[in-house]
């Protein structure tokens, strides 16, 4: 039981993911692949502010604010230097390695021992359902800002640069702007995976971020999946969705170690798996 509940939290800590890579891809139609490099660099600074014994609050502010960094950096690049928004996600994630390699010190940053969100909010006397309360909590919270967000003007001017830019352009919207500005909330949100993420598994490491986009990326073909078979249209009901593609992502890699599948070709299996997701739909309409 224990094995699948680590499963579970490590669903609700891989919901920024899963909500940053709905923002670029699905709302705006960018393929970003700073994310790679964002999520380490959450899960670094995380580990080097612990460290030296920051306040959590500073942790999480400091997070945010190197996401939200790095992801308006690939913004400027795509929208001002008119570069392909793909190869200026692989140009910021190739900065990224140097910088959070310089950030960390070193490779891999052990966190065990040091007072972090999961220790310091005690809940409940197990230490694994204390963390998947705390993680529960954190991910509610984030889905209530996100969904809130999306609801307001602004949200909705978002929303609508990404399904007619031309359109919104003639109303008097800067969508370079808007793009650069989602970009850093998608990244932003993506940091704070990294965030939990190195505290869940009690160390920092500069590969952790090493083809997690798939991780995000086979969460919201999951969600995204639900949504259009069920024809969904609410924000909410999409957050939702996309935090259960999240979970269920989760879910799957742990039944597969479970039955004895070897550790070393888990990122095999996450590939399949992705493809499988993606692949399905489109047979079943190419045979209707």
């Amino acid at each position: 039981m224990d094995f699948y509940i680590t499963a579970l939290i490590q669903g609700f800590c891989f919901a920024g993911i899963a909500f940053g890579i709905y923002l670029s891809m699905k709302i705006f139609n960018i393929p970003d692949i700073t994310t790679d490099g964002s999520y380490t660099l959450g899960g670094v600074v995380t580990g080097s502010l612990m460290t030296h014994h920051q306040s959590g609050f500073v942790i999480v502010l400091l997070v945010i604010a190197s996401g939200a960094v790095a992801g308006a950096l690939t913004g400027v690049i795509h929208t001002k230097l008119k570069i392909n928004a793909l190869l200026a996600g692989i140009l910021v994630m190739t900065a990224l390695y140097s910088i959070n390699l310089t950030i960390l010190g070193r490779s891999n940053l052990p966190l065990l021992g040091l007072s972090g969100l999961f220790s310091s909010l005690t809940l409940l006397v197990d230490p694994n359902q204390n963390s998947l309360i705390v993680s529960l909590i954190f991910v509610i919270a984030l889905t209530l800002v996100i969904g809130y967000m999306l609801k307001t003007d602004f949200g909705i001017a978002m929303r609508a640069t990404g399904n007619s830019e031309a359109m919104v352009r003639a109303l008097g919207v800067n969508t370079d702007r808007m793009k650069i500005i989602g970009l850093a909330i998608a990244n932003a949100l993506t940091a704070l995976s990294g965030y939990l993420v190195a505290q869940q598994q009690g160390f920092a490491d500069i590969s952790m971020g090493i083809g997690i986009v798939i991780t995000g990326l086979g969460s919201v073909i999951i969600g995204e999946t639900v949504i259009n078979w069920l024809q969904v249209t609410s924000v909410w009901l999409s957050l939702a969705l996309m935090l259960a593609g999240a979970i269920i992502f989760q879910l799957v890699l742990a039944f597969t170690l479970s039955i004895g599948v070897d550790a070393n070709l888990l990122k095999l299996v996450t590939a399949v798996f992705v493809l499988i997701i993606v692949g399905l739909p489109r047979l079943s309409r190419a045979a209707a």
